[in-house]
Formats: C-alpha cells, structure tokens, sequence
C-alpha cells in the first residue's frame, strides 16, 4: 500500500464569513447556519466525488453555509480531515480501498458512516475481450500493450492493483494517471475496437456509456462490495453541527449518483450547476436530507 504522503502545504484556514441569515428552502426544514458558517470538503477527482461533493455543497449552502472545495490525491484527503485543515469529505472508500489510511488514522477522525452502499472495484475491459478473469491477462498481454491503466498514485485502487501485479505474476505494468485519462484511453480503444484493461470502480458513467466487464478476481485481492462513507474532523459536531447533521444524514444511492455523473460528461457541463438542478428535481430526498431531528 502506498504510505501516506506529508500534507506539504497545509491548507489555509477557512475564515468565518457573515451570517447570510436566511432559512432553508424547503417547507419543513428548520436547519439554520451555524453562528461560524464557513465548512470546507475536501474531495478528490474522480467523477462519483465530483458529484457527491457537489450535491453536499448545494446543501450547505440551502442551509446557510458558505462551502469551499479542495480537490486533493486521496491521500492528503485523509490527511487534511486528521489535521483539521479540511472539515469532512465524502470519499472514504471502505473497508478495503482506504483500509490503510483509516488505520493510520482513524483516531483523527470521525466515521460518520456510508453516503452510499453497493460499490466495486476491479480490472475492466471492453465486453468484446476475450479475457474473463484476471488470470488471463498474461497470455494476451501483447494484445493490452502489456499495460494497466490505472488512475491517480495516491488513489487505494491504485495500490490494491499493484498487489494484484504481484499476486497474479501479471506482465503487464500499471500507468499511474488520473479518472480523465484512464476514460480517455478506455473511449480510444473502444473507438477503434482494440483491448485495454483498465482500474475500475462502480458507481462510475463509463459503465452507462459502454458495455464493459469486470474480470474476476479469484484470489479476492479486491475484495467485496464496499460502501463510500463520510468522513469529518474532530470536533467538527460540536463546531457546526447543523453541518454535521446533514453530513450525518446524507445517503444516496448509486443510480442517484450515476445520474449526475452521466450529467457530467455532458459537453461544456458545470458539475455545480448539474448538482444543484438535481436537487431541485428531487425535493423529497432534499427534505429528507435537511430535515431537522
């Protein structure tokens, strides 16, 4: 597993603004802004944080709060929640992805539970290759340019397939890249029917705008099915606990999620501006989300 990186540049304090002193939209909610209004998420980019992260922005903001998002490697995620530089995140893949640094730091931090259940993580690979099993990349690894494409070296996905290279004796070499440029590599295959394997996860849109499989995973090295959970920094409840309420209260599931996301890779889309259309077409789960205890 990779270790966890020094948070090199602590992140700068976010100041308390004025109290905007405006209520809840919706009929029934009786949150109002703290008397310090100001919560900062910390996120990293991947198309399910982007959207998850978004959503909580727009719901902080109907309860008053003024929201600041910090796009980070997992790793400084982590990190900025048990130094308090950041006040919670969304993108705590658990048990398995982030088992290391929730052991480092699980002490730092408060779990507040899983935002969203049913996720998965594997090797993917276009429907048409005809490898089904994780086992069968060395035979054909000419035929994947002897190569993984993964996503960001920070990301646990990334670390857990490097323990799958040595597990599996694969051939192949993992790519340290991003979200973007793992799809982007994944759509040129496509186009041009050729193979890849890529690090995959579920909820993720590619799986909406392609037919792809999974490989199985025979020596469980991914694990099973995981949960997303939220995060949040010590003292945060006490500090603002309107905001940690509805950090508390917020779950959604991955249809929701994927909704946004395929919203997302519109051409010239606004994830905030998606996020917040999204609520407003959903106002019983904003209700449900904001309602007071």
């Amino acid at each position: 597993m990779y270790p966890i990186t020094n948070f090199t540049h602590r992140l700068r304090q976010v100041s308390a603004a004025t109290l905007l002193g405006f209520g809840l939209i919706s009929a029934g909610v009786a949150h109002a802004a703290d008397a310090k209004d100001s919560v900062h998420l910390a996120y990293v980019e991947w198309s399910s944080e982007v959207a998850s992260t978004n959503v909580m922005r727009v719901l902080l903001e109907k309860a008053g709060f003024d929201v600041k998002m910090s796009s980070l490697s997992a790793a400084a995620v982590w990190q900025a929640i048990a130094t308090g530089d950041a006040d919670a995140t969304l993108a705590a893949w658990l048990p398995t992805t982030h088992a290391d640094y929730y052991e480092r730091l699980k002490d730092k931090i408060d779990d507040l539970g899983p935002n969203l259940d049913g996720t998965k993580l594997g090797l993917v690979v276009p429907a048409y290759t005809e490898a089904s099993t994780i086992d069968d990349l060395n035979a054909k690894a000419s035929d994947f340019n002897r190569e993984i494409i993964g996503i960001d070296p920070g990301a646990g996905l990334q670390s857990l397939t490097e323990q799958v290279v040595k597990d599996y004796k694969l051939k192949l070499r993992l790519r340290d890249g991003s979200d973007a440029t793992m799809t982007a590599a994944l759509s040129n295959a496509i186009k041009n029917n050729e193979d890849i394997v890529v690090t995959g996860w579920t909820p993720h849109w590619m799986f909406a705008r392609w037919d792809l499989k999974y490989l199985e995973d025979p020596k469980n090295v991914y694990g099973g099915a995981e949960q997303i959970h939220t995060i949040a920094r010590k003292g945060l409840k006490e500090d603002l606990p309107t905001a940690y309420a509805i950090l508390d209260q917020f779950e959604w599931t991955p249809d929701d999620m994927g909704e946004i996301m395929l919203m997302n890779e519109e051409p010239n889309s606004d994830p905030y501006a998606n996020a917040k259309k999204w609520v407003e077409d959903h106002p019983e789960k904003l209700k449900k989300w904001l309602a007071s205890e």
